[in-house]
C-alpha cells in the first residue's frame, strides 16, 4: 500500500454563481505546485449551500462535471466535491469523485440538514459509497453526515480487511458550530481507526451565514496532520502515510472488540 496525498482547497464561494466559481477553483486548481493525488472542493461547490435546486441544479455530465474531468486530466489527480445535479426530475446534494479517465462515482448526502430545510429540496441518497485510490479505500460523506456514527461505522472482516481506511467529508459547516466540527473529526478518526479529512468552506453566504473553515486531515489517532488556517482561503497539500494507519492497527486492537451489527445502506 502506498502514501497518498491530497490538496485541501479551503476557499469561500460565489453565491449561486457555478460561472464565478469554477474560475476560482480552476486558479486554484493550477496553482497547486506539487505532486497530488487527491484535490478536495467543499460542499455545493459551484453555488454555496443553496436550496435554489430547480434554479442552479446541472444534469449528469453537464458543464461542471466536464469541468472536473479537465481538472483531473490536467493535473493527474482525483478531483473531488459535491454539486447540485437533477436526474430524473428529482434533485440531489451530489458528491462526484472524478478521476483523470473520468470513470467518476457518486455520492448522494445520506443526511439531507432539514434544519434548514435540505428535506425540502432534495432527494436523500439510498447507500454509502466507498471509493479506491492507491491501494485506500475511501468512504464518501458530506457535512451533516459526520454527526451519524452508527451510518459511518468501519468494519473489519475475519480476515482482518477493513471497510475502509479513510473518510472523506466535504462541507458547508457554519462558524456558529465549528466547535462541534472539530471534535466529531476527531472522533470519527478515533473511533474507526481510519484517517479522517475534513473540507469545509470559509466566508459567508447569500443568507448571511458564516464559515471559518477549519479544514483538517485526522491521523488515526486523532490528531490533525493539517496546518491550514482557520478563516484562510488557503490550499495545503499533505501526506497520508500508509504506514502509520497499518502500524496503528496492528498495535492497537479495539477493533478487535467492536460491536457487530449491520444497517441498511
Amino acid at each position: 500500500m502506498q502514501n497518498i496525498s491530497v490538496s485541501l482547497i479551503q476557499s469561500p464561494l460565489a453565491w449561486e454563481d457555478p460561472r464565478k466559481n469554477l474560475e476560482l477553483f480552476s486558479r486554484k486548481i493550477r496553482a497547486i505546485d506539487q505532486p497530488t493525488d487527491l484535490i478536495v472542493l467543499p460542499e455545493m461547490f459551484t453555488t454555496g449551500f443553496s436550496m435554489e435546486a430547480r434554479k442552479l441544479a446541472e444534469p449528469m455530465g453537464g458543464a461542471s462535471m466536464e469541468w472536473m474531468k479537465d481538472m483531473a486530466g490536467e493535473k493527474n489527480s482525483v478531483v473531488c466535491g459535491s454539486l447540485i445535479v437533477e436526474e430524473g426530475g428529482k434533485f440531489y446534494n451530489r458528491m462526484i469523485w472524478m478521476p483523470p479517465n473520468g470513470q467518476f462515482s457518486a455520492y448522494d448526502k445520506y443526511h439531507l440538514f432539514s434544519h434548514a430545510g435540505e428535506n425540502l429540496h432534495y432527494q436523500t441518497g439510498t447507500k454509502k459509497q466507498v471509493v479506491r485510490l492507491r491501494g485506500w479505500k475511501i468512504l464518501l460523506l458530506i457535512c451533516y453526515d459526520l454527526r451519524f456514527p452508527v451510518f459511518i461505522k468501519n468494519k473489519v472482516d475475519k480476515d482482518g480487511n477493513f471497510d475502509y481506511d479513510c473518510i472523506l467529508n466535504v462541507a458547508n459547516w457554519p462558524a456558529s458550530r465549528s466547535h462541534a466540527w472539530r471534535i466529531l473529526l476527531m472522533a470519527r478518526a478515533i473511533e474507526n481507526q481510519a484517517y479522517v479529512i475534513g473540507l469545509n468552506r470559509v466566508g459567508s453566504d447569500g443568507r448571511g451565514i458564516s464559515y471559518c473553515g477549519d479544514s483538517a486531515v485526522i491521523s488515526p489517532r486523532g490528531e490533525n496532520l493539517s496546518n491550514i488556517m482557520p478563516g484562510a482561503g488557503q490550499t495545503e497539500t499533505l501526506v497520508m502515510p500508509r504506514c502509520q494507519l497499518e502500524s496503528f492497527r496492528s498495535e492497537f486492537r479495539p477493533w478487535a472488540d467492536w460491536d457487530a451489527f449491520s444497517m441498511n445502506p
